[in-house]
């Protein structure tokens, strides 16, 4: 049988202490800050602790993230994330990121989407999952389309930039096994 977390070309893992550098660096970076919601940076300390946290319940904590890694060279890429998960009404947001130009449209982000689409709905046994995708992330925007999101509403001046307002799509994914 293939492992439920893996396709041809990437594998989805756990995070581990080690990839404390990798999280300091990617959550500290300002230009992913707008589609990350933050607007503080965050310390090793901090990062530490949100890894430690990873062993606990997903349905406890309400989140998961887990790495990206291309399996050819076990490089991790880029993560991808479970967030607001909510067991009553079984949904959760997705979100993706991988970290550089050189590894984008190289069908990472593609893949660990399917996966974990096939996660949240075969193991999690969620009903739906959503995704807020900025209305200029036209990347974004079609990749969640190709795997079946619809926008279902526009948040207007939604996030507030240094360039001014923007709006968000809200996107989402209804299991197709309940239907």
């Amino acid at each position: 049988m293939t492992n439920l977390l893996e396709s041809d070309i990437v594998r989805l893992r756990a995070l581990e202490p080690e990839d404390v550098d990798i999280l300091y660096k990617r959550e500290n970076d300002t230009n992913v800050w707008k589609v990350s919601n933050t607007i503080a940076p965050f310390s090793r300390h901090i990062l530490r602790q949100f890894i430690d946290a990873q062993k606990y319940d997903i349905f406890e904590t309400r989140q998961l993230r887990l790495i990206i890694e291309e399996k050819q060279e076990d490089r991790p890429v880029g993560c991808i994330d479970l967030f607001d998960i909510d067991p009553y009404n079984r949904r959760a947001g997705v979100g993706v990121l991988i970290y550089d130009k050189k590894d984008k449209c190289q069908g990472y982000a593609s893949n660990a989407l399917q996966i974990v689409i096939r996660y949240s709905f075969m193991i999690l046994n969620l009903n739906q999952l959503y995704c807020n995708i900025l209305f200029d992330n036209t990347e974004s925007i079609h990749l969640f389309r190709s795997k079946g999101f619809l926008t279902v509403g526009v948040k207007r001046e939604w996030v507030r930039t240094t360039a001014g307002w923007l709006d968000e799509y809200l996107m989402q994914l209804l299991n197709p096994k309940k239907m």
